[in-house]
């Protein structure tokens, strides 16, 4: 009787065994991988850019009469962007400038006058009349600063007409049109600073151990390739607690919880821009992704 030669069967066995075996092992070491990188490795989805918007409004009430800039424009530091109307505030300045001469010659009369009476003896002029020459010549004195001191406010006005960008930044949301009556205080047009972008991201807390300052960012906005450059800059130590409110009687009003679960809070993570690529366009209040290098 025969008997059937198994070599070649199991070592195609042994071998498809082997092959299985390190697939499983492959496949659990990426899994491993792919749970600590999500679980403990500082990343987050949750980020978004933020600017310093500078709000500005007029100083002085007037109407609008004209327009330096259009929506979206990027201005420089000191460059106009709208008149109001001078007129008033040019007869204000000429009739403080006519106040301050009538005062300044009151003012000379008045010291001129004094000094001649101080010379005098007790025989011609009395004490009484010597004091109030004197106290005369202060008060002119006082009323000619206070010419003055209108005088420059009257200048400071006019030169208010004239609004210009305290900042380097792009206009954002104009709606502002020539025409339009300015009102002290009330917020006329809107300039995002260019020069103070920078990005939060929104980290687990369980996370936050491995996160330093100086550490390296990754930052990819959300519809762009190339890669933003920064660094940790802070990390913010306080966040809202729902806990920490009253209900109207007074009480602790307190969030009810599965003991077994427990989610993470967020704690946003200020990240300084270090490089924006040329072809990269940011804009404040874009989402990105965010991937720190711990130190």
């Amino acid at each position: 009787m025969r008997i059937p030669v198994l070599n070649n069967f199991d070592e195609v066995t042994v071998r498809r065994y082997l092959i299985t075996g390190g697939a499983i092992l492959v496949a659990f070491l990426l899994g491993w991988a792919l749970w600590w990188h999500y679980l403990r490795s500082p990343w987050t989805r949750d980020g978004r850019v933020r600017a310093e918007v500078v709000d500005i409004a007029a100083e002085i009430s007037g109407k609008v009469i004209d327009l330096k800039v259009v929506d979206n424009q990027l201005v420089k530091k000191g460059d106009i962007l709208f008149e109001i109307d001078p007129v008033d505030y040019q007869l204000a300045e000429t009739q403080a400038e006519a106040a301050v001469q009538s005062r300044q010659y009151d003012a000379q009369v008045a010291e001129e006058d004094s000094e001649r009476r101080q010379k005098l003896g007790a025989e011609a002029v009395s004490a009484e009349e010597r004091n109030t020459s004197k106290s005369s010549a202060h008060v002119a004195e006082a009323a000619y600063q206070a010419a003055q001191a209108a005088l420059n406010q009257a200048k400071v006005n006019l030169d208010r007409t004239v609004i210009r960008s305290p900042v380097n930044g792009y206009v954002t949301n104009l709606t502002l049109r020539i025409g339009d009556y300015a009102t002290p205080g009330q917020t006329k047009l809107t300039v995002v600073d260019s020069d103070s972008f920078w990005i939060v991201g929104y980290f687990e807390e369980t996370k936050l151990p491995r996160i330093q300052e100086g550490d390296y960012a990754h930052v990819r906005l959300m519809g762009w390739t190339p890669e933003i450059a920064g660094h940790v800059e802070s990390v913010s130590r306080a966040i809202s607690d729902s806990n920490s409110t009253n209900d109207p009687l007074g009480l602790a009003d307190v969030s009810p919880i599965f003991t077994w679960v427990r989610l993470a809070e967020r704690i946003p993570v200020r990240i300084h821009i270090d490089h924006v690529p040329d072809n990269v366009r940011i804009a404040a209040g874009q989402t990105c992704t965010i991937a720190i290098n711990p130190k």
